[in-house]
């Protein structure tokens, strides 16, 4: 009679050989054995010291930010600014870093201190995450418009707009944008701002205004599309 050979004895044989071949060479290799059992725990040590110092510093950070979003709300602007430029050097790369880095800005800006809350956005802003990059660049745009940089504020708004993560936020940037060309003199880049507002982003709160922008603009030329 036959013998039938299954796929589990196989596989069962095929690793009784393997487990057979581990053992005699762990044997017959029994330095480079240790040192590799000795490279695996330390590497799961370090990786688990890892874990726990990361858990660690973003408990610390999160406690520290708390403590600066109540000086803010308190209206208590230097101690809020001190706190929150220790969260934002000490925790590099958390995401209480990353709130932190906003809640300095608005602090600054409370302060009317406009140039020390640009120099933070410039450096936090292209590295933000992307639920933070539409907030860092709208602070931005706003700062400069502060410090009457129109070109610059302009872009900033375009790109809150282009990070913005829903349609009522890119409008809001959008308009601003808008706004922002407008003091800066380029009528025709503020035309595009609304034009984008009024044709693609309709059902938006800033439609209304950014149709209002343009007829001024265009003097009655541009008209709203037919659906």
């Amino acid at each position: 009679m036959a013998t039938t050979v299954t796929t589990a004895e196989r596989s069962a044989g095929g690793e009784s050989h393997a487990l057979s071949w581990l053992g005699g060479w762990i044997r017959s290799h029994k330095q480079g054995a240790a040192y590799i059992a000795v490279a695996v725990a330390l590497a799961a040590g370090l990786y688990g010291w890892s874990l726990l110092s990361a858990k660690t510093a973003e408990r610390s950070a999160g406690r520290q930010l708390e403590q600066g979003r109540l000086a803010l709300d308190s209206k208590n602007y230097p101690l809020a600014a001190s706190v929150l430029s220790q969260v934002v050097e000490n925790y590099a790369g958390t995401q209480a870093a990353e709130e932190g880095s906003i809640l300095l800005a608005q602090a600054r800006l409370a302060q009317g201190q406009t140039e020390q809350a640009i120099a933070v956005l410039e450096r936090y802003a292209p590295k933000a995450g992307k639920y933070f990059a539409a907030q860092a660049y709208g602070l931005l745009g706003g700062a400069y418009e502060n410090a009457v940089r129109f070109k610059d504020a302009a872009p900033a708004y375009q790109r809150a707009a282009d990070a913005a993560l829903y349609p009522f936020l890119r409008a809001q940037f959008l308009s601003d944008a808008g706004r922002a060309w407008l003091a800066a003199g380029d009528t025709a880049k503020a035309v595009a701002a609304y034009r984008t507002v009024a044709e693609k982003l309709d059902s938006t709160s800033s439609a209304g205004e950014a149709k209002v922008r343009l007829g001024e603009l265009t003097k009655g030329a541009w008209t709203a599309p037919t659906r």
